[in-house]
């Protein structure tokens, strides 16, 4: 008896059938059944969402996000600025070159409005002020000699000695004297300040949409001279008042003066591209930026010194300045019709695409021109054939003509230029118009 054939594993045998069936079912074809249930209620709810689907993207893609559009944040921008003013305190008469900090006309500056001043410093000892932590002391043994204290005014000497005109004592220091709680005077600059005038001169530049706009229109009349900034009639004439753009931040001029603050001035270029350039228009608002209500962080002062000479010593005067400070803030953006639309649907598309490439021109070689054909030409070779010089008035097959082409399946066949003989061809030239 012949020997029984190896029964195939059970495991191989289903393997198989698996991969028959996997096979054969990849060369099927497939095609959805509709069915159309004639039911209104089930029609309402389902045109319902399909109306509803459109409204959305109609409505809030299109019309509200403007999801058609390119855009870009943040402009590239550049602020100019300049206070003009006189005001005076009890001493003194005030100009620019002294209450304005710093004078170059920058995007950030402050205007002093306050300031306590301690005059006559020389450099000596003299008691530490009582604000310093640890400073009070009754007797020297109070006072540690060679201690520096970094919220302090010196180094300490190790004596006890009074404070200015009272009965407290505090430790002595080696330090500018006196120092600043005890000897300085208060004087207010604020009284003509609301009458301060800033000019806030801002350009911004899309370098995406290559568009540049400032907030000064270009007038030769001396306007800038004899306007003041509102937001109707003159709206770029960028002139402000101190005591306006403290109204317009919510604020007290008296209090804001005495304590000092930071007001943001905000100009927001929101711009539509797909419209005139005299449509996107700068919006200012304005705002306190310092938390006015937090005691410990609230206000804004700052120091600065004036140096000279006394009786051949180093004197010098400390001023603690309080004032307002304005920040000028640029922020926008710029939307504009984005490519794929603008290159494919719009009337003058070849012209836009003509605007975003650029297309490098061919570069003929310098050396001796090259015999070949003008694309014209190679263009009628293909549909025509090699040109052959056929005799006047002799039958003509397909692909056999003469260079006095007639009618023809390429309309470009009278572009080439008839030479003299027929059996010469004129290589293409740069600037021949032949291209």
């Amino acid at each position: 008896m012949a020997a029984a054939e190896p029964k195939t594993p059970a495991g191989t045998a289903a393997a198989r059938r698996l991969a028959r069936s996997c096979w054969s079912a990849f060369w099927d074809y497939e095609t959805p059944k509709v069915i159309v249930v004639k039911n209104r209620r089930l029609g309402i709810v389902y045109r319902t969402v399909q109306l509803l689907i459109l409204l959305y993207f109609v409505w809030y893609v299109f019309i509200v996000q403007k999801s058609y559009q390119d855009r870009e944040t943040g402009p590239e921008s550049s602020v100019i600025t300049k206070v003009k003013g006189i005001t005076s305190s009890e001493h003194k008469v005030w100009d620019v070159e002294e209450y304005v900090k710093p004078p170059e006309g920058g995007s950030v500056f402050s205007i002093i409005t306050r300031i306590e001043v301690t005059p006559f410093q020389t450099l000596g000892t003299c008691a530490e002020s009582m604000r310093v932590r640890n400073a009070t002391c009754d007797s020297d043994e109070d006072c540690v000699a060679g201690q520096l204290d970094m919220l302090g005014n010196g180094l300490r000497t190790g004596r006890c000695v009074p404070y200015y005109h009272g009965s407290s004592k505090t430790c002595e220091v080696s330090a500018w004297c006196p120092v600043e709680d005890g000897a300085s005077v208060s004087q207010f600059l604020g009284k003509m300040a609301p009458n301060f005038t800033i000019l806030i001169k801002n350009s911004i530049h899309y370098p995406k949409f290559q568009f540049s706009k400032g907030n000064i229109e270009n007038r030769k009349d001396g306007y800038l001279k004899h306007c003041t900034f509102h937001e109707v009639s003159d709206l770029y004439c960028p002139i402000f008042k101190l005591g306006y753009i403290v109204e317009q931040a919510g604020e007290n001029f008296t209090q804001l003066a005495h304590a000092g603050g930071v007001i943001g001035v905000i100009i927001n270029w929101d711009c539509d591209l797909d419209l005139s350039a005299s449509k996107c228009n700068p919006k200012y608002s304005f705002r306190r930026l310092d938390p006015k209500h937090v005691p410990a962080s609230s206000g804004y002062n700052f120091r600065f010194a004036k140096y000279y000479k006394v009786n051949g010593s180093t004197t010098r005067t400390l001023i603690k300045a309080y004032g307002i400070r304005i920040d000028v803030i640029v922020h926008g953006q710029g939307s504009f019709l984005c490519d794929w639309i603008l290159l494919t649907f719009m009337n003058k598309n070849k012209v836009y695409s003509h605007k975003k490439f650029d297309k490098t021109p061919e570069v003929w070689p310098s050396s001796e021109p090259t015999p070949t054909f003008c694309r014209a030409a190679l263009k009628t070779w293909a549909c025509w054939g090699p040109l052959k010089s056929v005799a006047p008035g002799a039958p003509r097959s397909p692909g056999q003509h003469g260079l006095d082409l007639g009618p023809g399946p390429c309309p470009h066949t009278s572009t080439l230029r008839r030479s003299k003989t027929s059996s010469q061809r004129a290589p293409c030239k740069p600037g021949s118009g032949m291209t």
